[in-house]
């Protein structure tokens, strides 16, 4: 299906670009996330008498991430977890304890925008963890698990 990007997508295509993706993708999840529209005759017009709006609006927000990430970027954060003579946790930290952390310090981040390619974490110390905050803002914040007998 042909669609009409309506904001920049990482690995997708800039704003107004008319991309080929797969029915399911566009009708369950671009479409209705107001992310595309269809790549009809109607729409590109409309798309093309609303561009600069739409662009104002993406700079914007871009602008408002790159604010964001200046305060987080560098961040420490600290986490106690019961853990055991060895240093391994009973449990794990996961990206929902991250954001509870962040949002306790006055920082608004949503789950899925912590990045955690190595999963939950299972050993008391430093981690680096990356936050994506746009897709072109991505920051890396430490988050320091200490352990508890």
């Amino acid at each position: 299906m042909q669609v009409i990007l309506m904001e920049k997508l990482v690995n997708l295509g800039e704003l107004g670009d008319v991309v080929k993706v797969k029915d399911g993708f566009a009708r369950n999840y671009l479409i209705p996330q107001g992310k595309a529209k269809r790549a009809t005759e109607a729409n590109l017009k409309a798309f093309e008498a609303r561009r600069s709006e739409l662009e104002r609006a993406q700079a914007q927000t871009l602008a408002q991430a790159r604010e964001r990430g200046a305060k987080l970027d560098g961040l420490t954060i600290q986490i106690t977890q019961k853990a055991g003579v060895d240093g391994r946790l009973f449990g794990s930290v996961t990206n929902i304890d991250i954001v509870d952390t962040l949002l306790g310090q006055g920082h608004e981040v949503e789950r899925a925008m912590v990045r955690m390619p190595d999963g939950p974490l299972k050993q008391v110390g430093d981690h680096p963890i990356q936050i994506a905050l746009h897709g072109d803002v991505v920051v890396t914040i430490t988050v320091s698990v200490l352990g508890e007998s």
